[in-house]
């Protein structure tokens, strides 16, 4: 049984092809390299309560939020490795704690709101966050992930996520379907991932390409989209954050 727990700062920047380019280059002068996962699909499976509560929730950026998804890659099956997660943000602090299970396997015990006893403490953890908002399976996001790291700069690790599609039907990770475009095909979502404060390097970086940080969620944006038809009427943050397709 693979259990993990994360606590890191998450930042997420909207960038172009061409600033994804002069990042990744600059990247590997400092002996960065891309990992290698095959097929570069990541796809979750968020759950949330009948009326959408934990988005919406997380929408008005409270000091503390959660949700839970199932995550696979490339294009599972019932035998594929899958991770079953609760991620927390606290005062800008993401904490994530998951169980790695079959995609079967996990399903299962989502479905029935009991994990299999294997998964222990956060195996529980699941079982209460699901009983206690009653959730159900919502919404699929799809996307393609390069993710870059280095043995020199352990703290960092930087990803860049394209293809960012979703669909509120068909709500399994078997299903080949890809969905809906919730963010220009031009357009990337990098995320920086670091234990806090940024390296000096990485500040300069970020200035000379001139990212742009933004707020975003992926199952933020595909509800807004699709879901939220009183958008027009959302916060100003709100439509910032949401709508950037």
């Amino acid at each position: 049984m693979d259990q993990e727990v994360f606590a890191r700062v998450e930042k997420k920047y909207l960038v172009s092809r061409a600033q994804a380019k002069a990042m990744t280059d600059a990247l590997r002068m400092r002996s960065f390299y891309m990992l290698d996962f095959g097929d570069p699909a990541v796809q979750s499976l968020y759950y949330d309560t009948s009326d959408f509560l934990l988005i919406r929730l997380s929408m008005e950026r409270p000091n503390y939020k959660e949700k839970l998804r199932l995550r696979a890659y490339a294009q599972p099956d019932l035998n594929s490795r899958s991770y079953v997660e609760i991620k927390k943000k606290y005062q800008g602090v993401v904490y994530k704690r998951r169980v790695q299970l079959p995609l079967g396997q996990s399903v299962q015990g989502l479905e029935m709101g009991k994990m299999p006893p294997t998964c222990g403490q956060i195996g529980r953890e699941i079982d209460r966050c699901m009983a206690f908002y009653q959730l159900q399976p919502k919404c699929v996001i799809r996307y393609d992930r390069d993710a870059w790291t280095s043995d020199r700069d352990l703290d960092v690790r930087i990803t860049f996520d394209s293809n960012i599609r979703c669909r509120f039907d068909h709500l399994d990770l078997t299903y080949r379907q890809e969905g809906h475009l919730i963010v220009p095909e031009d357009k990337l979502i990098m995320e920086v991932k670091t234990p806090g404060v940024y390296p000096l390097w990485l500040v300069r970086l970020l200035d000379t390409i001139e990212a742009k940080r933004i707020h975003f969620s992926k199952y933020g944006t595909a509800y807004t989209q699709h879901i939220f038809k009183g958008a027009q009427q959302a916060p100003e943050h709100t439509k910032e954050a949401y709508s950037i397709a």
